[in-house]
């Protein structure tokens, strides 16, 4: 870490011993737990680090030894080290192993993003310290760029900073109320003030990657009402940088930590890449119909607004009404939005213009090995799916499925081609009225949206509606977009199929939009 020249607490750098053995030489960095000092082990003769904990750092000093004491009872190669926890003038100090090397942040700001391999590296190293710390009960909670080290000259990576670590069950809200952790690498159950496992230190890790792969995390935002949005609700766009390890960046920001893939997985992951430079695929032992029980929609609705509501209260306690509004209110891409003209139904607004990226889910094979398809032999490039939500379909081979509790995506291995799929209630005004609805709201929900248009159609002898339009996609790394969206009611249910694509390619798209429509058959 670089030296930064500071006084420790009671005296100048040098001129105080602490325990009687450690002598602080020059501060190499400061957090709201604490300030790290370069230090000496006059005992041992060694240099160390000594973290000097603050009394209202956020949580109590005791809390943060307790862990501290837990990390210290077992070793990892990509663990920091902790020789000694001690008390001195109503003080509490961590001593651990110095790492001469900067933080993954420090890399970040002074090189910019790291390539693939290297992000896949980083992640299987973070992988063993964390399954390392599970298996002892211990979560990190605060993984992010700033807490992982990387040796000089080695290029060890150590996860550091455990302490704030917590056992299992602890929640984002510490015993004096101040938030415990970094927003913007928070799980959305940690940031709902729920209990939360290991899998919240994996969600950490996938927007880590994403992080090391772009420069920042895809949560970043300018306030933390727009941190919470984003964690909770807001659609998740993995940068286009992650696509060499966009199966795994979506797997580990799966919403729903029963979907989330495991630490074994991403580990097996992340090696199939490393050994081989292709873009993973899911373990075949991953099967997310095993691990997720189907939610009721309208419950999934009504439950989701609450949780909602109740992480605006939790995180955001006195920060004023108006961040609450934000999360409780308004159209998340897919929300109600209610008529015009003072009427009081309700029209159920459409998903997936202002949302089509999907947020990330886990990388899953549909159709089981030996399973015959309905559908018959797939076209050259494609394959039959059977989809967990209640669909068949058949989609370009390749595509990596996602969702986000209310759609599902199959998306291209480099993020450029979106195929999404809703089903819902049927609703007043049918598809057409749907449909208009979004044509309406299309340059709130799509930037730069342009020359949109909705026809009445019929999809298998159902009534349906067409739309289309193009728009600036989300960012100009991604590029103008096109998309074709096609909703149809059929037995009491709405059923919504879009693809979006680069507008230079709209003759793949416009073939990936007709195959899908053609193929798709509801589940029995």
């Amino acid at each position: 870490m670089p030296a930064a020249a500071s006084e420790p607490r009671g005296g100048a750098a040098g001129d105080r011993l602490i325990a009687g053995r450690y002598r602080p030489a020059a501060r190499l960095g400061r957090g709201g737990m604490g300030t790290v000092w370069r230090a000496t082990d006059e005992l041992l003769g060694r240099q160390v680090a000594v973290k000097e904990l603050h009394p209202d750092g956020g949580a109590p000093a005791t809390a943060a030894l307790r862990e501290a004491r837990a990390v210290a009872q077992f070793k990892h190669p990509h663990v920091i080290g902790v020789h000694d926890v001690v008390e001195q003038d109503g003080r509490s100090y961590i001593v651990m192993e110095l790492v001469e090397g900067g933080s993954l942040a420090d890399r970040l700001r002074g090189s910019g993003p790291v390539d693939a391999p290297e992000a896949a590296r980083i992640g299987i190293a973070l992988l063993g310290a964390l399954s390392a710390a599970h298996r002892q009960g211990v979560l990190h909670r605060d993984l992010k760029p700033a807490n992982v080290l990387l040796e000089e000259g080695t290029g060890r990576v150590v996860l550091t900073d455990f302490g704030i670590a917590q056992l299992p069950g602890s929640t984002t809200i510490s015993e004096d109320g101040a938030f415990v952790g970094s927003p913007e690498y928070t799980s959305p159950e940690r940031m709902q003030g729920a209990a939360a496992g290991p899998e919240s230190d994996l969600w950490s890790l996938g927007a880590l990657l994403c992080a090391a792969l772009s420069g920042e995390s895809p949560f970043h935002r300018d306030s933390l009402g727009g941190v919470l949005h984003a964690v909770v609700t807001d659609e998740i766009r993995p940068p286009l940088a992650t696509a060499p390890l966009l199966p795994v960046v979506r797997g580990l920001l799966e919403r729903d930590p029963a979907r989330r893939l495991t630490a074994d997985e991403a580990h097996e992951m992340l090696r199939a890449y490393v050994s081989s430079g292709a873009t993973p695929v899911a373990p075949r032992q991953y099967t997310p119909t095993e691990r997720v029980a189907v939610v009721e929609p309208a419950r999934r609705s009504r439950t989701r607004a609450a949780l909602i509501a109740a992480a605006a209260v939790v995180v955001l306690g006195g920060a004023g009404a108006g961040a609450a509004a934000l999360l409780s209110g308004g159209d998340e891409g897919g929300g109600q939005a209610r008529a015009a003209a003072g009427g009081t139904a309700t029209v159920t607004g459409h998903a997936s213009a202002a949302a089509e990226p999907g947020p990330p889910g886990p990388t899953v094979t549909v159709t089981r090995a030996g399973e015959p398809s309905p559908l018959g032999t797939a076209p050259a490039g494609y394959r039959h799916v059977r989809d967990p939500d209640g669909f068949g379909l058949t989609v370009p081979a390749g595509y990596v499925r996602t969702t986000d509790d209310r759609r599902v995506f199959y998306v291209s291995p480099d993020g450029a081609f979106r195929l999404g799929i809703r089903l819902q209630q049927s609703v007043s005004g049918g598809p057409l009225g749907v449909m208009r609805h979004s044509h309406a709201n299309g340059p709130d929900t799509n930037p730069g949206y342009r020359g949109g248009k909705v026809v009445s159609t019929t999809h298998q002898g159902h009534d349906a509606a067409l739309w289309e339009f193009s728009w600036n996609g989300f960012s100009a790394a991604e590029g103008p977009r096109h998309t074709y969206d096609e909703c149809w009611d059929e037995n009491g249910t709405m059923y919504d199929v879009w693809v979006s694509a680069p507008v230079s390619r709209l003759d793949e798209a416009k073939r990936h939009f007709d195959t899908a429509l053609d193929s798709f058959t509801p589940s029995a």
